[in-house]
């Protein structure tokens, strides 16, 4: 009995480590991707392009690990809700590196043209996401419900920048429709930058229900 909690132990270590090293590549992803962006650099952004299989890899072993663990051990409800809440996780994290290949996708679609304009506000949300994901991840192995649940603000902060970057292009757009073929991949990047916050809010309500046993996820903050 005690050999077979001893396993069990050393799986749910394997499972988190498995997040945390996930979330580590993510994370590196959305800062390149951006930083290909401000460079003009498409290999650097193709780079993230081909990262995303490993990230892809890894939420298989996530989720192949964590079926396994509520197939044969039968936790008891603490373990169990780390288990489902490292799955939707590993789903989160993998949708992040997804949006940060579109990023880098769009960097690539940019690099051979000048810059519409300085870039300000972009980097700036991307620096916050990235936050957001790391800040997520480090609740959700410290096991902490109130760190978790500073990321609303973060997210309001997120949606902030998006709007400011969206009203700022627009007006250029109508001022110079020409503008338009450089200014639309920003407008995107900048609302694929607002989904990686949402992700991350997504982990946190997770980790608030892993700690407190509390579903948050469509209610008022």
């Amino acid at each position: 009995m005690i050999e077979q909690r001893e396993h069990f132990q050393k799986e749910l270590t394997k499972l988190n480590d498995l997040i945390l090293k996930m979330g580590g590549m993510v994370e590196k992803s959305i800062f390149n991707s951006v930083e290909a962006l401000k460079k003009s650099d498409p290999k650097m952004a193709q780079a993230i392009v081909d990262l995303d299989d490993t990230i892809d890899k890894i939420e298989l072993e996530v989720d192949d690990l964590c079926l396994e663990l509520l197939a044969t051990q039968q936790p008891m409800a603490v373990d169990l809700r780390f288990i489902t809440t490292g799955m939707r996780v590993g789903s989160d994290l993998e949708r992040i590196g997804d949006l940060a290949v579109d990023v880098a996708q769009r960097a690539i679609e940019l690099a051979d043209q000048p810059l519409l304009k300085p870039l300000v506000d972009i980097p700036k949300m991307a620096e916050l996401a990235e936050k957001m994901v790391h800040k997520a991840l480090d609740a959700f192995v410290k096991r902490d419900a109130e760190l978790a649940r500073s990321l609303w603000a973060d997210e309001e902060k997120a949606d902030g920048y998006r709007d400011l970057v969206y009203d700022e292009l627009v007006e250029i757009m109508n001022k110079d429709v020409k503008a338009t073929p450089r200014a639309l991949p920003l407008i995107i990047i900048s609302r694929h930058l607002e989904r990686i916050a949402d992700h991350a809010t997504n982990i946190a309500e997770d980790v608030v229900y892993m700690v407190e046993g509390k579903v948050i996820k469509h209610s008022p903050k």
